[in-house]
């Protein structure tokens, strides 16, 4: 057996092309989160997050949430 048909019986796929998509979307997926850290990487450097930084965004969720 080979290891596609491995993966299509171990994964519940009805076909091996069914396995290639899925490659494929994991595979836009992974560059995705690439060029974002990348993004990331080269963007200014931002304040640290902290328990104020965490304590003003619950403020201001909650101040959208009762208005």
């Amino acid at each position: 057996m080979s290891e596609i048909t491995e993966q299509v019986d171990e994964r519940g796929l009805g076909a091996s092309s069914e396995y290639v998509r899925e490659l494929i979307r994991k595979d836009a997926d992974h560059s995705y989160l690439r060029s974002l850290l990348l993004k990331g990487v080269d963007s200014t450097p931002a304040a640290p997050v902290d328990a104020s930084y965490f304590r003003t965004l619950r403020e201001r969720v909650q101040k959208r949430s009762r208005g």
